[in-house]
């Protein structure tokens, strides 16, 4: 024990190089029958002016982790805490920065529209973007890549999960459900694989209450208090 105190009385940080550290977040919701993610205009340089995702530098006094990073900025844009939230991975290099050889954590995240929006629409830099209208965007660093990189883990998370009950609001139906994961994929489902799905997870309880839904009424489910998230072995489209 001495001679660690000893070792680090004597160490300097200052002798090894240290890269740029940085977290950033994907934030995906769903509007208008699309998949949207935010966009943050950057404010100052570099690159001022591109659009990119919420994050930032860890701020070592305050963020016990990366995970409370990521938290801390998305609350600061969405003015609440992201219902779903996991780790993406490390990217990394040396031409990925103007400053220099950086590393970003990314980490992704999903949210109901209707529970960020009135806080998101007082924002003036921040923006839903229907990913396929990405390509619109001058996107900074390579901020698109790691949005590629949560689209890829999305799509395939919610083919063996019912992940994207966590962009819906509180209270929801088995269309919503559907209508959902149908949004994610790109493609159809069988409604009988999903509900199928839905009652062997354990993740759900009725509420009592109905939506119309056309002319008929639809029942209303919601997550239970504490529940963790279900994987399936199999693809939901191979059910």
């Amino acid at each position: 024990m001495t001679a660690d105190v000893d070792y680090l009385n004597r160490y300097d940080a200052s002798r090894f190089p240290s890269p740029l550290v940085t977290v950033d977040s994907v934030l995906f919701t769903l509007h208008q029958q699309s998949l949207c993610v935010l966009l943050v205009e950057r404010a100052a340089p570099p690159q001022q002016g591109l659009w990119g995702l919420p994050g930032g530098f860890i701020d070592m006094q305050q963020d016990d982790g990366t995970r409370a990073t990521a938290l801390r900025k998305l609350t600061e844009k969405t003015g609440i805490v992201p219902s779903w939230l996991e780790e993406l991975g490390t990217v990394s290099g040396p031409g990925r920065d103007p400053r220099g050889w950086s590393l970003t954590v990314a980490w992704f995240a999903l949210i109901a529209w209707e529970d960020c929006e009135p806080h998101i629409a007082t924002v003036s830099d921040a923006r839903w973007v229907p990913v396929e209208q990405l390509g619109d965007y001058a996107l900074a660093f390579d901020h698109g890549d790691i949005i590629q990189m949560a689209l890829s883990r999305l799509r395939q998370k919610t083919m063996y999960s019912l992940l994207p009950v966590y962009a819906l609001p509180a209270c929801f139906t088995h269309g919503q459900l559907q209508e959902a994961t149908e949004i994610i994929l790109g493609q159809p489902i069988q409604r009988k694989s999903l509900i199928r799905r839905f009652e062997a997870s354990g993740m759900f309880e009725e509420t009592g209450e109905s939506a119309a839904t056309g002319a008929r009424k639809a029942r209303l489910w919601r997550r239970k208090p504490g529940v963790d998230i279900h994987l399936f072995s199999r693809n939901l489209l191979a059910d």
